[in-house]
């Protein structure tokens, strides 16, 4: 699996979580919206120079270590979310 970095950037309600791999000036992003501890995901998206590395993969657990540890709640919008919850149910308690 590549060195990907998870950084995360917020701007009030919103943010984004974003994944670089090294050697690489991709970004990927998983971006949402947050109302009330509830953090719903809009998109994740991986370039296609960094995809099959999993970068996404690894953004979701960004999001679901920070869900744990700040106290928020997910509505997984964005398909890709809404996929890794039906594949992790130990993560149900973290759905809105």
């Amino acid at each position: 699996m590549a060195d990907v970095t998870i950084t995360r950037h917020a701007n009030g309600s919103s943010g984004e979580y974003r994944a670089e791999v090294a050697g690489s000036s991709a970004i990927g992003r998983l971006t949402w919206t947050e109302h009330d501890k509830v953090r719903a995901t809009e998109h994740t998206l991986v370039p296609p120079e960094i995809g099959g590395r999993g970068v996404a993969g690894k953004l979701v657990e960004a999001l679901i270590d920070d869900a744990r540890e700040q106290g928020f709640k997910i509505d997984p919008q964005c398909s890709y979310v809404a996929a890794a919850f039906k594949r992790h149910p130990d993560w149900a308690d973290l759905r809105a």
